[in-house]
Formats: structure tokens, sequence, C-alpha cells
């Protein structure tokens, strides 16, 4: 059993600069979690809080219920794995894995037992006699990843260690941490700043903005329900579109464009009539209208197999990206007619979402 809970977490270094911001969740036994954000939104600055590497200024962290905030990083029973795999070039895979455990002073029967066992699980038992300089990129990660498995720790957290690694390693290793996880049922906590992963690993996200916590959910939830123009900016590739509007009239009216709308949208932006808001929609979200549609006129389409990716300008020189079902062959200059199936509704004072019910 492995719960995690950081109640009120700030980071405040000696120049009174706040990295994180009243840090909040409870993680549950079993659970992967996955931070994501851009670079110095105090992800990894978190991670080293919970691993014992950085102090925490306030608040309180716990293991099972028990206060760590203050205990020594190498008595809190966890397990870090660095994007530069920190391996000892010099010992085989073998001695890498085994190093904790005989540091440990562990019996050399059990060290043993344990190192084959990790190896096994992460198709590495024909590497162990090999130094790390004669293995992949991704085959070093996976021992970093076995160093960890072999001490058994209460939680394992991973710091970026997939950014080292070309597009094809990095979707291979990511899949080989899913089912780690799923064969160990371990307690993850995992930092990252590209959004696939965190949408691919996580049984929850925590999205991160400049030290301040911007929403907790599970993929679908940032993805489906975003709380602001951040996250919604943010969560999905490629990202979201937005446009200035004004609710008029029954009406989204944009710098050259309008958008009529549903009875329900229309009562979720009742609070907002002649209001200036934000309308974001995301391109998977555009389809084809050739009777009716907002006229865009092409600059770029790129072919993604079963999608097409097409940028354009629409209104009064909008730029607005939709990405389309088949295969389509836009030139430069084109005009195609498009409509939105789905819309997100933001307040443009506060970036936070509208949503029917929140009044």
């Amino acid at each position: 059993m492995a719960e995690l809970s950081l109640h009120h977490i700030d980071k405040i270094y000696d120049n009174n600069v706040q990295a994180v911001y009243d840090f909040n969740i409870d993680i549950k036994d079993g659970e992967l979690i996955v931070l994501v954000g851009p670079s110095g939104c105090g992800k990894s600055t978190t991670l080293r809080m919970v691993a014992g590497l950085e102090d925490i200024s306030n608040g309180t962290l716990l293991l099972d219920g028990r206060d760590i905030t203050r205990v020594p990083a190498k008595d809190r029973d966890m397990a870090m794995v660095f994007q530069n795999y920190a391996l000892y070039g010099h010992m085989t895979i073998y001695e890498n894995m085994a190093f904790s455990l005989v540091l440990r002073k562990e019996d050399p029967n059990v060290i043993h037992k344990k190192v084959l066992a990790a190896a096994e699980i992460l198709g590495l038992t024909s590497q162990l006699n090999k130094k790390p300089a004669q293995l992949s990129g991704g085959q070093r990660q996976r021992v970093a990843m076995g160093r960890s498995i072999v001490r058994n720790p209460k939680v394992f957290l991973f710091d970026e260690p997939l950014s080292n690694l070309d597009a094809k390693l990095r979707g291979a290793t990511r899949r080989e941490i899913l089912l780690l996880h799923k064969r160990l049922n371990a307690t993850m906590m995992y930092v990252t700043h590209d959004q696939t992963e965190a949408l691919t690993l996580a049984d929850r996200i925590v999205c991160m903005s400049m030290g301040h916590v911007q929403q907790i959910g599970t993929p679908l939830e940032l993805y489906d329900s975003p709380n602001n123009t951040f996250v919604a900016g943010f969560i999905g590739l490629p990202p979201m579109n937005f446009f200035d509007v004004t609710f008029q009239d029954g009406a989204l009216k944009g710098k050259g464009f309008e958008v009529q709308l549903s009875d329900e949208e229309k009562a979720t932006l009742a609070d907002y009539n002649r209001k200036e808001i934000t309308l974001g929609v995301r391109p998977e979200d555009i389809v084809e209208l050739p009777d009716g549609g907002l006229p865009v006129k092409v600059f770029s389409n790129e072919n993604l197999g079963m999608n097409t990716l097409i940028h354009g300008h629409m209104g009064d020189n909008l730029r607005i990206s939709a990405k389309l079902r088949g295969w389509a062959n836009y030139k430069t200059g084109d005009i195609v007619k498009l409509g939105f199936k789905r819309m997100h509704f933001f307040d443009k004072e506060t970036t936070n979402a509208i949503r029917k019910g929140d009044r």
C-alpha cells in the first residue's frame, strides 16, 4: 500500500522566488499521476520535493498517513528515474541494477533473484553482462527503471524519462512504462512537458502553469472539459483555436464571421449577453459544411493518413486550424467552408470556462 498526499505545498527559494504555490493532491494506492506543463511551471520542483531532493518550504507531505515532510530522501522508500539515466559507465548492467541492494548489504542470492526478475520484466536478460555504452538510449532507460524495480519502493518517481529519446523510442518506452505500471500496480508520479505522454499514461493529470495547479483530472476531463484557456490550449494536439467573439442576438459575432448557437448554448451564455468572450474550438471538432459553413482561405494542407490538417484564414484574417477526416489536397488559396460541431466558451477576463449550471 502506498498512498501519497501533498497538502498546501509551497516552494520558496532563498531569493524569495516562489516556484510552487499551494499544491494539493491525494494520490491513491497504485495510481499513476502525471504532472504536465511548460518548462519552468514547477512540475519537476514538485517531484523533487516529494523525492526529498528539494526542501518543502510550507505544507505537509504524507506517505501512507505518515508525515515525511522533513524525512531525508534515503529514508522515504521512493525510487527516482531521471532523464539522463544516471548509470555507472564502468559497471555492467547487472551491477548497475544491483548497486542499491549491494549498498544495503542484502543477501547476494536475494539480489541475484531480484535483478533477474526485473531484467525479465524489462526484456534485459540478454544484456546483463554489457556496459551502458553498448546499449541504445531506450535500453539504458529500461536499465534505470530496472534499478528502481529491484528496490521495490513504495513510490516510483519519473522526471521526464523519455526526453532524450527519439520519437520512435519514446513511443515504445512509453508503452513499456504503462505495462510496467499495470504489472506492478505501483504508485507513480511522472513529470513531462509532453502532453501526449500525459494523455496516454495518466490515471489523472495535474496541469501546471507558473507554479500553480490549473486543473487535476482524468485525461478525458482535461481534454473534454478544460477549466480555463491555458489547459484548453495546452492539452490537445494540434492546439485549440481561440477567437474573440461577442454573444449577441443568439449568435457569436467575431471579426468578420458569425456563428449560430443552439438553445442549450444560448442558455449557457445567458449571463454574457452583449459581452465579449473567448470561443475555443478544437481542430478535430471542425467539419466541412459546403452549405452554410464559414469560408476559410487555405494556406497549408498537411496529409496525415486518415486525416488532413489544414491551416487557413477566416473572417478578418483570423488564423484557424482544422483536422478533417480523410485525405484532402487543398491548394494555397482554395476556399473551404467549415462548421463547428462542438465549441468551448471562456470568460474573457478570468479565462475560466463558462459552463451550463456554473451560474
